[in-house]
C-alpha cells in the first residue's frame, strides 16, 4: 500500500512538472507581470502592511513612527478615485483642491506635510520603493515631523491602480504660527 501512494505521488509530480507554463514565462525566461487585483476583504492588511513597511524605514532613518490617521485615510481615498477620473496622476483635484484643502474637508487638524501619488499596476511595496527612489517623494515618506498617514488607492476594473499617501502632524502637536509683524496701537 505504501509503495502504492509514493508511486501515485511521484507520478502526480512528474504530472505538474509537465505542465504548461506559457502566458506565465515570457520569451526572455523572465516572469510575465501579473495584474495586482484587490479584494474587497484586504484593504485593512493592505494599509497595515504599508504602515508596517513605512515605520520600518523611518526607524533606520532615525526618525519616528507614524500611525495612519482615519482622516487622512478619507482624504487619501477621495483623491485615489478622482485622479482615476481626471486619468491623470497628479496633486490637484478634479476641483482644483489641494492636499490642504482635501485634509481640511475630512476634518484633520494636523499640519499636512506631503502626499505621495502614483498611477501603476504595482503592490503597494513596489510603489513604496519606487518613492523611496526619489529624493522627492522619499522625502515625504522619511519627513521628521510627521507624525500620522493616510493611505488609500482606486483601482480600476483593468487592474490599474491609483495610490495615495497622505502625511501630516499630530494635531496636538501644533503651534500657532508667530507673526513677526508689529502690531503699535495709538496711544
Amino acid at each position: 500500500m505504501k509503495r502504492r501512494v509514493v508511486l501515485a505521488g511521484l507520478a502526480g509530480f512528474s504530472l505538474a512538472a509537465c505542465a504548461s507554463t506559457a502566458g506565465r514565462i515570457g520569451p526572455d525566461g523572465l516572469p510575465l507581470p501579473q495584474v495586482y487585483n484587490i479584494s474587497a476583504q484586504e484593504p485593512g492588511d493592505i494599509q497595515f502592511r504599508m504602515l508596517d513597511s513605512i515605520n520600518a524605514l523611518r526607524q533606520a532613518a532615525g526618525v519616528p513612527p507614524v500611525e495612519l490617521d482615519a482622516k487622512l485615510n478619507a482624504a487619501a481615498a477621495t483623491h485615489a478615485r478622482d485622479m482615476s477620473i481626471q486619468n491623470r496622476p497628479w496633486l490637484f483635484g478634479s476641483d482644483g483642491s489641494s492636499p490642504l484643502d482635501r485634509a481640511r474637508r475630512v476634518g484633520f487638524e494636523g499640519r499636512v506635510l506631503g502626499e505621495n501619488i502614483s498611477e501603476s499596476y504595482e503592490t503597494e511595496l513596489e510603489t513604496l520603493a519606487a518613492w523611496m527612489n526619489q529624493n522627492d517623494t522619499r522625502a515625504v515618506v522619511l519627513d521628521p515631523n510627521a507624525r500620522r498617514i493616510g493611505f488609500s488607492w482606486f483601482q480600476e476594473e483593468a487592474g490599474k491602480l491609483w495610490w495615495t499617501l497622505t502625511v501630516g502632524s499630530d494635531p496636538a502637536e501644533i503651534q500657532p504660527i508667530q507673526s513677526t509683524a508689529q502690531i503699535t496701537t495709538p496711544v
